[in-house]
């Protein structure tokens, strides 16, 4: 049975994530439905564009990382460097159908959208996340980087910087003040901001919409985008060979997966990052 929800309806394909259970936590096998349902909407003549969100509290809250399909015999693993980023650009490839396909896409961000999540919401063309969205990659604490880059482009590379390295989070609000997302509205008017937003791109003849996305993209791949994402597989495996994360790594496997998260994100504490607000006077 597919985790993934496929609507097509007044010209705009709606897909769901549905592993509440799970946060939406992305299987490679959710990620190959996605890839697929992508193509599918980007074939067919009557669908304009697409709209990714999740299901129950959050949209994505990362990997499945208890997600480890059997390896057959003669067949990679991950035990070598080159196994890790052959797996690493396998997942990938499926995720750059969002920014390979010919079609727009939307990414509507609710509640947590962390690792992995941000990986898929930001290779969209456009992102409107809630005000109260958290937005984070707290995996650079301790397990590696990010195996898709696209902060770099959307917030800069200060931004990216302050919020990469520390792992630390931003609300969807103050995402948007930083244009790390295109804009951000109140929780319960995500859906009907998204749908607008959508219906405007119904509108537009779809070959005149790939017109418009495609050249942006091409820009993009003109600054290095496209290969900063295949750099950014190769980083995450260099990142998966530190000390911290053989430490995280050690603590799942003894402690179990949330007693390993629990310990690495507690010391720091309140971990929002305010764009406004001096953080130093926050307790």
């Amino acid at each position: 049975m597919s985790d993934l929800e496929i609507r097509h309806e007044g010209g705009v394909a709606y897909l769901t994530l549905t592993r509440p259970d799970k946060r939406n936590a992305l299987s490679l096998s959710l990620q190959q439905d996605l890839a697929d349902a992508l193509w599918d909407a980007d074939e067919r003549t009557d669908i304009h564009c697409a709209v990714l969100r999740g299901a129950g509290k959050d949209f994505c809250a990362g990997y499945d990382l208890a997600d480890r399909p059997a390896r057959d015999a003669g067949r990679r693993g991950a035990s070598s460097i080159d196994d890790d980023i052959w797996q690493l650009e396998r997942q990938q490839r499926l995720r750059m159908t969002i920014f390979d396909m010919h079609k727009p896409v939307i990414a509507a961000i609710h509640g947590r959208c962390l690792a992995g999540g941000t990986d898929l919401a930001f290779l969209a063309d456009m992102v409107i996340a809630a005000d109260d969205a958290v937005i984070a990659f707290p995996p650079a604490r301790d397990l590696g980087s990010l195996p898709n880059q696209m902060w770099l482009y959307n917030c800069g590379p200060q931004w990216a910087k302050r919020l990469l390295l520390t792992g630390d989070s931003i609300t969807g609000k103050d995402a948007a003040a930083i244009n790390l997302v295109l804009k951000s509205v109140p929780a319960d008017e995500l859906d009907a901001e998204v749908r607008h937003l959508a219906g405007r791109l119904t509108l537009i003849d779809p070959d005149l919409l790939t017109t418009q996305k495609r050249i942006v993209n091409l820009g993009l791949e003109l600054m290095g985008a496209r290969t900063l994402q295949r750099l950014a597989c190769e980083n995450d495996a260099r990142g998966h060979r530190a000390r911290a994360a053989d430490t995280f790594r050690t603590n799942a496997r003894e402690k179990g997966l949330k007693a390993a998260f629990a310990e690495r994100d507690g010391k720091f504490g309140d971990s929002r990052v305010d764009p406004s607000d001096p953080e130093h006077s926050r307790r």
